[in-house]
């Protein structure tokens, strides 16, 4: 193909860590399959959330396959004076570019964007827009609908598709300005290496301080308010088990908040940090914990069910296109800490429950196979660039 005809992408996002975790086979297929020119733009300066080692080589990958990287420091909050300089870095780029498609992800990013490529629209761009999981959702507070609500429904003007990762936000994405909205089963696990890892369960507890014949519980996510990692302690405060440990694995600015507060009421957690052994992990637990406030969808929960680990999880809307309550484990409201206490030692205190869920696990997150969402998404690039 001539280098005139080659079609130009761009990919938002706010840190490399979400290009890495969710977009690495997008750029791959772009870029490979659709002989695109790829630019990504992202702050590629943060790591606070990843490991710096692996993304760093990540980062330099990319520059060798002739990625066109953009280095702009996103701030996470909308209100961030930072973000006036990360706009007007955004927006140059995407004025001395003629992009086909500018595709975006992470809220504040992705507002941003979206309000750069007006021009660049009349121009004949194409915007997208993926939406990993609205602020504002059926058990969502109402200062959530009265904040999150408007902003999102006046920006689907500014887009020409909408992708939702869950079916709640499909039917709600429906509902807006934007002309095309489409739902993909999220950005895909690899749920056959999950399945075939094979581990000694207790020489791996024993590898990470869990004694032999303890119950193992674990929660995969970042170390902030949004995960919720704090009802889980609290719910095994009120069960005074000294054989139920809690595992977390993911870093964060709450860590030590955590610790402290795990230790005050003496509850074993352990702290892994950031993990590159989720398989293993997965398929060491007795019990899986995914109590987030808020969740698009949610990787960690469908990579536990395909070690068939029951799931005590809240009940917000990207996790219910998963979990099956009293038949993959037991749901609850974010808040809810007597419920999650209650859910947590019916599984605890019952290995043929926990036994008898397998299968519903394994079955509930086939459609979520990594194959099925990047196809998902691969059908949506080639509609819109041909």
């Amino acid at each position: 193909m001539e280098a005139s005809s080659q079609k130009k992408v761009l990919i938002v996002a706010s840190v490399v860590s979400f290009i890495e975790w969710f977009n690495k086979e997008n750029l791959e297929f772009l870029k490979n399959e659709m002989n695109c020119e790829v630019h990504v733009a992202c702050n590629f300066d943060y790591m606070d959330d990843t490991d710096v080692v692996r993304t760093t080589a990540y980062i330099e990958k990319l520059k060798s396959e002739g990625f066109v990287l953009h280095n702009i420091h996103f701030a996470r909050s909308p209100f961030s004076k930072a973000n006036i300089q990360a706009y007007k870095k955004l927006k140059a780029i995407v004025d001395s570019n003629h992009f086909d498609l500018i595709h975006c992800h992470t809220p504040t990013a992705s507002m941003m964007a979206r309000l750069a490529a007006r021009k660049a629209r009349k121009n004949g761009s194409k915007v997208m827009y993926t939406c990993h999981g609205f602020h504002f959702h059926n058990a969502a507070p109402k200062k959530n609908w009265l904040l999150y609500y408007p902003v999102e429904k006046f920006f689907s003007r500014m887009c020409d598709y909408i992708v939702t990762i869950n079916k709640e936000d499909f039917n709600r994405a429906k509902t807006f300005y934007c002309p095309n909205v489409r739902y993909i089963p999220g950005v895909g696990v690899d749920l056959s290496k999950i399945k075939n890892t094979k581990v000694d369960k207790n020489a791996y507890k024993k590898s990470i301080g869990i004694p032999e014949n303890n119950i193992m519980l674990l929660s995969i996510g970042e170390l902030i308010e949004r995960k919720n990692h704090e009802v889980i302690i609290r719910a095994l405060a009120k069960l005074k088990r000294d054989d139920i440990y809690y595992v977390i694995c993911g870093k964060g600015p709450l860590k030590e908040y955590l610790e402290q507060l795990s230790k005050s009421l003496g509850v074993h957690t352990v702290f892994l940090g950031f993990r590159n052994d989720i398989p293993e992990l997965c398929n060491t637990a007795d019990i899986s914990a995914f109590p987030s406030k808020i969740e698009g969808l949610g990787l960690a929960g469908i990579e536990a069910m395909a070690a068939g680990v029951p799931l005590v999880s809240s009940n917000v809307h990207g996790i219910l296109d998963y979990v099956i309550d009293e038949k993959t484990g037991f749901t609850c409201k974010p808040d809810d800490i007597d419920g999650f206490a209650k859910a947590i030692e019916s599984l605890a205190s019952n290995v043929k429950l926990r036994e008898s869920m397998h299968d519903a696990c394994l079955k509930s997150v086939e459609p979520f196979e990594i194959h099925n969402a990047l196809n998902s998404m691969w059908n949506i690039y080639k509609e819109i660039l041909g």
